[in-house]
């Protein structure tokens, strides 16, 4: 078997499993935020047009790393920057992203994120050779971390009840089609059209151009009424804590590991220390920090991030070994091992749209709670399949666990998602959003590290069926901490 490459979701912005749905009963505008028009059919169209660039650039990019091999001579190391430019800079930067567009307007800085993604993935598809092109990635990424948390935040503060509900769920809804039709979409241009790799950033362009036309006309500004100056010290700090974390994790594995890997491992837990430190003695003396720590005093939203390390984890390092499994194991091609996924990207929209109205009934803590058990019983049965069936298995072979799995998540995490936004006050709604996105980003590349490292480690010697048995086990863990973990959402919660 041919190695393979670890692919971090640290670079792909939210997976079918990270997407939030609805919080009817959020709150409507607080006094430190500008109150704005409702939100209207075509400006929410318009925005969650603009969130699936970022997705759909993701997943397409992974099926091209081959042909961007062979064509531009880049070599494995390379390859990762290529993916994990993007993804670093996605990260380090969201939460900045969501706290520029409280203090300067979300709808402006969509706009000037959705235009910067535009030209960046024009550089791209032009880019010369490798080096460029890692270059043109990292700027998409800074580009997908101005636009993205605008979305969230702009559904947040103009609408309300109902409303709220709809969109967050058409939100989740888009967020897992657009994975299956990523890696669909990039298999075909990859192998249709005669600019081969350069198509996949080339066709943002016409897409860009209609979101940006369509914003202008129907989505509303919306803002904080008491802007603040940007943390500095706390920018500065959250970017070399998730650097220092990031980095190595994406680029060790494919560099054997060198010496500043290590180094940079050890400056993470100072830097994230520093950055506690710093965030602390800025609320203490009054100013705004770049993440206030009295946001992650609220009982809701701390018990659901610490819920989501351990989900996010897992899936990180799941979604890496099957993608392994599918196309080093069965020898399944990019469109082939895209349509496997088409399960249970449905039925994580039919649980997400679904799960709004048994949490009314049930509450949305034993929702969750049930959501880890179905996703438990889903991972058990696919790891069964690949354990009984791996001679002769076909994608079609796995349709039934993935289709549990997906219904699972899709009952758990947007309802998670829901419950730490609703209590995020409506002033720091690009704050809120740009601290959950950067949780399950940072959490899905250390799954990769962790969970994928185990899996290609055992490969070579145990054999790919009991690597993936071992793996699967391993990540059975972090689906019984989710389910234990949800035990402490509030109890009142609901939808």
């Amino acid at each position: 078997m041919s190695e393979p490459r670890i692919v971090s979701p640290a670079s792909a912005p939210t997976t079918p499993a990270s997407v939030p749905t609805p919080s009817p009963s959020s709150p409507s505008p607080s006094p430190g935020s500008a109150a704005a028009p409702g939100l209207g059919r075509l400006g929410l169209a318009t925005v969650l047009l603009g969130a699936a660039l970022p997705f759909l650039d993701f997943f397409i990019v992974n099926v091209a790393l081959p042909t961007i091999d062979h064509d531009l001579d880049a070599g494995p190391a390379v390859l990762e920057m290529v993916v994990g430019g993007y993804g670093v800079a996605y990260a380090v930067l969201l939460v900045l992203g969501g706290r520029l567009g409280d203090m300067v307007g979300r709808r402006r800085l969509f706009l000037w994120g959705t235009a910067a993604f535009g030209v960046t993935s024009v550089a791209c598809g032009l880019a010369p050779d490798a080096w460029t092109l890692v270059v043109a990635r990292i700027a998409q990424g800074a580009s997908a971390a101005l636009m993205l948390p605008q979305v969230l935040a702009t559904i947040q503060a103009t609408t309300h009840g109902a409303a709220r509900t709809r969109a967050l769920s058409l939100y989740s809804g888009t967020a897992g089609v657009v994975s299956a039709v990523g890696q669909v979409l990039g298999g075909v241009l990859v192998s249709v059209d005669a600019l081969g790799w350069r198509s996949i950033f080339l066709i943002n362009a016409p897409i860009v151009a209609v979101a940006l036309l369509l914003a202008v006309r129907s989505v509303p500004e919306t803002r904080s009424d008491r802007p603040t100056g940007v943390d500095w010290w706390g920018t500065v700090l959250l970017a070399l804590t998730l650097v220092s974390l990031l980095v190595p994790l994406t680029e060790g594995r494919s560099t054997g590991w060198p010496l500043w890997s290590w180094l940079l491992l050890a400056v993470f837990p100072c830097a994230a220390v520093a950055f506690v430190l710093v965030e602390r003695r800025e609320e203490r003396a009054g100013r705004t920090p770049l993440v206030p720590p009295s946001l992650l005093r609220v009982r809701a939203v701390r018990s659901g991030l610490t819920l989501i390390v351990p989900f996010s984890i897992g899936w990180g390092g799941f979604m890496f070994v099957l993608a392994v499994a599918l196309q080093e194991g069965l020898r399944l091609g990019p469109l082939a091992a895209g349509l496997a996924l088409v399960p249970m990207c449905v039925t994580f929209l039919l649980g997400s749209l679904g799960g709004v109205r048994l949490a009314a009934r049930f509450g949305a803590r034993r929702l969750v709670t049930a959501g880890s058990l179905v996703q438990g019983a889903g991972l058990i049965t696919v790891a069964a399949t690949f354990w009984l069936g791996w001679d002769g298995l076909g994608a079609l072979d796995l349709a039934p666990g993935l289709a549990v799995q997906g219904l699972g998540q899709g009952l758990l995490m947007p309802l998670t998602m829901r419950l730490v936004l609703g209590e995020v006050p409506v002033a720091q709604a690009g704050v809120g959003s740009g601290v959950l996105v950067t949780t399950q980003q940072a959490c899905m590349a250390l799954g990769v590290a962790t969970l994928g490292s185990l899996f290609l480690s055992l490969a070579p010697g145990s054999g790919m069926r009991d690597a993936l048995a071992i793996t699967f086990g391993v990540q059975l863990v972090t689906v019984v901490a989710t389910g234990l973990l949800s035990l402490r959402l509030p109890r009142g919660s609901a939808a």
